[in-house]
């Protein structure tokens, strides 16, 4: 039967455990995959982060901890029109609807698409008869088709970590015809919410002329069936709990309250990215203080920023803007012994976060597009049951749908709008022991029990069986 043999995992990149340390001492995503890696006897295969002068065919394969990894390495001309180019500077940004940042140039595309033929070419020798296939994200979106084309007949599934864009946004690629029907040679396509599954139906539908089953997510076209469906992902609560009893934790939890003084703790922790509305996160605290200025005293923002694709000018131009802005508030606001927002541009160990996020009472998750935001989900995992701090997330996140719960859980703001975010912290920092007890219990139990085990579990499930 279909789907007996073992797990083959295909991403841009591959996390080696050995990398990390310890084997499996890595949580998240990559502690997950290769547990379940591990468990199956599978291979995780994708690029090795290393770049050459020409293209090279070499398959590098290493074995730790049970699990085969493979990687191939791809040339200076790749990783900039492929990662840098098409995928980063075009897909990611529509797929975020900042179709003003998105670059639309054929030969990117054209690398993209050769890419991912190179990828097809080194995996499938590795891919036996049995095996089930597991393509991640919008790096990857054509590699179903390429491996079909090239006789695999495996139950093939593809997972997309970011969002979805409607279909009057996707219609602005050139070829999205061409984008879309590659996914549908996959056996089973999965998204972070309903929201992103529901766009991808409605262009399968309204654009393609597909037959769609809303009910069940299946798409017919060209005589070849897809199941479409919502799996969100949680995090490494065991793993991310283990990392909170360290000596690590315990030390910047200190630290962090040491440092502020008797002030509320306020953060927040996103990679340098302009879907994470940082400038916009900074407009509503400078709007908070501006309306609230003696409670300066009482509150310190600290802003975890670490860079990210610093080759890409946009993500250049993010940075300058965030410091401008943190830079202006802080000379607005600032006293001898009182900075009102600390920007760090540089990245914490797991532990370390969890320490942060224990001290603060407040953390602020406010994406202006995000496929799911793991960070929310930490922040709630790290609190202390008998005295919780305060989520305020983004409607705009895709965790949002499930930390709200019903008005009793987050507190949902509109991350482009100054007003909410000032109004929402003016909440949190009021809001009574009791209220963010049970704001706490609402959205604890789904933050444990989704965890990233469960979703793996539930996709390798459905893959094998659908």
């Amino acid at each position: 039967m279909a789907g007996d043999g073992r797990l083959v995992v295909i991403s841009n990149r591959v996390a080696v455990p050995k990398a990390r340390g310890a084997a499996g001492a890595q949580g998240g995503l990559a502690g997950a995959l290769n547990a379940a890696l591990k468990d199956r006897g599978g291979i995780w295969f994708g690029w090795s982060g290393e770049e050459t002068e020409i293209p090279s065919e070499t398959i590098h394969l290493d074995r730790t901890d049970g699990v085969t990894t493979a990687t191939i390495d791809l040339s200076a001309q790749e990783v900039e029109e492929y990662y840098n180019g098409y995928a980063n500077s075009t897909l990611w940004p529509l797929f975020h609807y900042r179709i003003d940042l998105a670059e639309f140039e054929k030969r990117t595309g054209q690398v993209y698409e050769r890419v991912n033929e190179r990828f097809a070419e080194g995996v499938s020798p590795l891919i036996d008869a049995e095996d089930l296939v597991w393509v991640h994200d919008y790096h990857l979106i054509p590699l179903g088709e390429r491996l079909r084309a090239r006789g695999l007949k495996n139950r093939l599934g593809f997972f997309l970590h970011i969002p979805w864009p409607p279909t009057r946004l996707l219609t602005s690629l050139p070829f999205h015809e061409r984008l879309v029907n590659s996914m549908l040679t996959y056996d089973l396509i999965g998204f972070q919410t309903e929201e992103w599954l529901s766009s991808f139906l409605h262009y399968c539908e309204n654009e393609l002329g597909a037959e769609v089953d809303a009910q069940s997510g299946r798409v017919t076209f060209e005589g070849r069936t897809t199941t479409a469906r919502a799996y969100p992902i949680g995090i490494d609560w065991d793993h991310f709990q283990a990392q909170g009893q360290t000596d690590d934790a315990r030390r910047a939890q200190k630290r962090l309250l040491a440092s502020t003084r008797h002030r509320t703790a306020m953060i927040g922790v996103d990679r340098l990215d302009y879907s994470k509305g940082l400038p916009e996160r900074i407009d509503g605290i400078g709007r908070f203080f501006d309306e609230h200025p003696e409670r300066a005293r009482d509150l310190v923002f600290i802003q975890i920023a670490p860079p990210s694709r610093e080759d890409v000018e946009s993500y250049q131009q993010i940075r300058a803007l965030l410091e401008q802005k943190c830079g202006q508030i802080n000379g607005a606001r600032s006293e001898v012994d009182i900075v009102p927002i600390r920007y760090v541009n540089r990245g914490y160990s797991h532990a370390e976060l969890f320490g942060f996020f224990r001290a603060a009472k407040i953390g602020l998750v406010t994406p202006l597009r995000d496929g799911m935001n793991l960070v929310a989900k930490e922040y709630v995992a790290a609190q202390d049951p008998q005295d919780p701090g305060v989520l305020i997330l983004s409607d705009f996140a895709g965790a949002a749908r499930q930390l709200e719960a019903d008005g009793t859980g987050a507190l949902l703001v509109n991350p482009h709008s100054p007003d909410a975010m000032a109004s929402a912290i003016a909440t949190a920092l009021d809001m009574p022991l009791e209220e963010r007890q049970a704001r706490y219990q609402a959205m604890i139990g789904t933050v444990r029990d989704d965890n990233v085990q469960a979703w793996t579990a539930e996709f390798c499930k459905q893959l094998a069986s659908d």
